[in-house]
């Protein structure tokens, strides 16, 4: 048999599979004969495609002796029109590993639960021969663990719009602390998971990680303010550290040694990033969030230049006159 005949055939099956799927849904308690009449198709063809549906999609499909005919004893079950081909099996595969920010949080089990479920909805035919899962090695950042507990009831309260009490320890304590917090907002950058709210602890509004709370309670409702975002200073493409400081013009240049590393990212999504005649690049764009533009920018070492603002150059300074004290 041909490649392109089996194919074709392996599509008619499909199409098949998903009637008569959908008659069992439909139909009360059809008989082989009614099945037979609705798909056009032999007895022998009804009962292997049943056996199929059973086997490879996991339906569950029963027989009533009583009503002589076939019925679903879960009424939420239903096979998804999913038609795919190799090559974007082969993607979803390849998605996977990308997901690995979730791994510090509940989600993980959930998307692993629904892959799952996609590759038993899939035909039993399609078949991945490709050494991409093999082959290629996905490299993640260290993430700190999240406590379920902490994950869910956080999301709960804002959906809910509840206060909540919890224990929080800084990046510099060494111990924790009580907190109460409206959550507004979650944000979740690099795989590290931040809440956003007005804490009534500090009186203003704060960015709290997720790995760092523990004993979380959901406390009385509260009125959202519908002002907040006004409220609540953060630039969620370099930092989300809420603070008041204004936005500033930052502007790097980065030695032509590394000139196509920088060239081909984008840093933010309001930058402007040129090359000059001898190779090197300069980029500027704005932002509030000089910290964690610090912290960045000494990743670079000799290789970047501070230019503006004149904050960000003294930060520098003095970061660098306290390493030089760990020598």
């Amino acid at each position: 048999m041909s490649k392109e005949k089996k194919t074709r055939e392996n599509h008619v099956k499909s199409l098949r599979l998903l009637k008569l799927e959908k008659a069992i849904r439909n139909i009360a308690y059809p008989s082989v004969e009614r099945l037979m009449k609705e798909l056009e198709v032999s007895r022998r063809t009804i009962l292997r495609d049943l056996e199929e549906l059973k086997l490879y999609y996991n339906a569950p499909i029963e027989y009533d002796r009583a009503r002589k005919g076939y019925y679903y004893t879960d009424d939420t079950f239903f096979v998804q029109n999913m038609l795919v081909s190799e090559g974007e099996v082969v993607a979803l595969a390849g998605i996977l590993p990308l997901l690995e920010r979730y791994d510090n949080t509940p989600l993980k089990d959930t998307i692993t639960k629904v892959y799952d479920t996609i590759s038993q909805m899939l035909p039993n035919q399609v078949q991945v021969q490709s050494s991409l899962l093999n082959d290629v090695q996905f490299i993640s950042d260290p993430l700190p663990a999240i406590d379920s507990e902490v994950f869910t009831k956080i999301f709960e309260a804002i959906r809910t719009h509840k206060t909540i009490s919890f224990g929080y320890r800084s990046i510099s304590s060494l111990k924790h602390s009580p907190h109460s917090l409206d959550p507004y907002k979650i944000y979740c950058q690099k795989g590290d998971w931040y809440a956003v709210g007005y804490c009534h602890t500090h009186k203003r509004y704060s960015t709290y990680n997720l790995s760092r709370i523990k004993d979380i309670i959901l406390l009385s409702n509260f009125v959202p303010d519908p002002d907040y975002e006004k409220k609540v200073y953060i630039d969620p493409n370099f930092g989300i550290w809420n603070s008041k400081s204004p936005v500033q013009k930052i502007e790097l240049i980065f030695d032509k040694s590394i000139n196509t590393y920088i060239l081909e990212r984008t840093w933010h999504k309001n930058q402007k990033c040129t090359q000059d005649k001898e190779g090197n690049v300069h980029l500027k764009f704005e932002s509030n969030q000089l910290q964690e533009t610090l912290y960045w920018v000494l990743h670079f070492g000799s290789a970047v230049k501070i230019v503006n603002p004149p904050e960000l150059k003294q930060m520098y300074k003095e970061e660098l006159k306290k390493m030089t004290k760990n020598l």
